[in-house]
């Protein structure tokens, strides 16, 4: 499996961003995507997640901020980010992962800086 990110970039506390991740290669089915991140020092860390039933699970410091949403017939995810805040600011990956193959897989990871 193949994960093919994009979006991120430089914006203002309070702006949006959107990140894209695209999976190509042996997908199966029943799967779950989402994103991941990791500052600088810090542990990486669940961002959000969307199985492909579009149950979601998000971490709790970006409810209400971020959304996730995915098109299963493009094997594409999605996270809207609004009100972003400078503690935001990380590399993000995507990831994918199903129960049905012994590996999960990571895309190249995307920064993204909220400045104050």
């Amino acid at each position: 499996v193949q994960l093919q990110a994009s979006g991120g970039g430089l914006v203002q506390a309070g702006g949006s961003l959107r990140l894209s991740c695209a999976a190509s290669g042996r997908i199966f089915g029943i799967n779950s995507m989402g994103w991941f991140r990791q500052a600088p020092g810090k542990q990486r860390e669940l961002v959000a997640a969307i199985t492909n039933g579009s149950s979601t699970n998000y971490a709790d410091s970006v409810k209400g901020r971020f959304t996730i949403s995915r098109d299963n017939a493009k094997n594409t995810v999605h996270l809207q980010m609004n009100s972003l805040k400078p503690e935001d600011t990380a590399v993000y990956y995507c990831h994918y992962y199903s129960d049905y193959d012994p590996y999960d897989y990571w895309g190249q990871g995307t920064q993204v800086t909220v400045s104050s």
